[in-house]
């Protein structure tokens, strides 16, 4: 997958859990060292005793993606126990979900700081040593959702926001081999697809289920279809791949 010289170092932010734990391991399957970074180290435990089991090198690092200290702090981590990192996926996010009039100032913030505020600090800090490599990756979870979503102004602002960064970014960074790409998920299988269910009272089989009719491949997602499309992205054949935005939602989105 990548070149003889080039083992790469990766973080993977929100990578406890869900699709962030598909990706990173994913990417360690894929011949990176990977940095699975959330809230607490504890968090990342399982993550990172996958990647380990499976032979592969990870860090578990806490940090929260909104604060420029914890972005600093983890990324300097990253570079002492790991290496210099070249690839990035953004993918840490929360939601607030609530109709625009209901919607308080507090849950807007929460959700674009996260999702838009935490893919800004987390590409500053790593793009220097992307730069200084003469290569680099970085990509951002975006969603179906960019498209607009009732009830999600804020996270669909935040990811429609991630859009425009990632195509600005590969502009920047291009000249530097460095590519940025975004990746936008339909219905995944995760625990904040779990959590959505609960909210609404439904049961998740039939949730599932339900959502599954609306698809036209006639099922939901699973982490590790989100896990493909990223591993291709950060790969050394998708060199002249950048400031895309790929749907990965079971059916055609615009």
């Amino acid at each position: 997958m990548f070149a003889n010289d080039r083992s790469p170092v990766a973080i993977v932010t929100g990578g406890a859990r869900g699709i962030g734990r598909g990706v990173a391991n994913r990417l360690a399957a894929d011949g990176c060292s990977v940095a699975v970074l959330d809230l607490t180290a504890q968090a990342c435990a399982t993550t990172v005793e996958e990647i380990e089991a499976a032979g592969g090198t990870a860090l578990a690092v806490a940090a929260d993606v909104s604060v420029e200290e914890d972005v600093a702090a983890a990324v300097d981590r990253v570079v002492a126990e790991l290496g210099e990192p070249t690839v990035l996926v953004n993918n840490a996010g929360i939601v607030r979900d609530n109709l625009l009039f209901k919607l308080q100032p507090d849950e807007w913030d929460a959700v674009v700081n996260v999702h838009l505020r935490g893919a800004y600090l987390m590409s500053r800090a790593a793009q220097k040593y992307m730069v200084a490599a003469g290569w680099g990756r970085i990509v951002n979870l975006s969603s179906t959702s960019a498209l607009g979503k009732r009830g999600q102004a804020n996270y669909a602002a935040a990811k429609s926001g991630l859009q425009g960064f990632t195509k600005t970014l590969a502009m920047e960074l291009g000249k530097f081999g460095v590519t940025a790409n975004a990746v936008a998920p339909g219905f995944i299988v995760t625990e904040m697809t779990r959590d959505t269910a609960a909210r609404i009272g439904m049961p998740y089989d039939e949730y599932t289920v339900l959502r599954a009719a609306e698809i036209p491949v006639g099922r939901v997602g699973q982490p590790a279809d989100i896990a493909a499309a990223v591993s291709y992205f950060v790969s050394e054949e998708a060199s002249f791949v950048s400031g895309q935005v790929l749907y990965v939602a079971g059916g055609p989105k615009a």
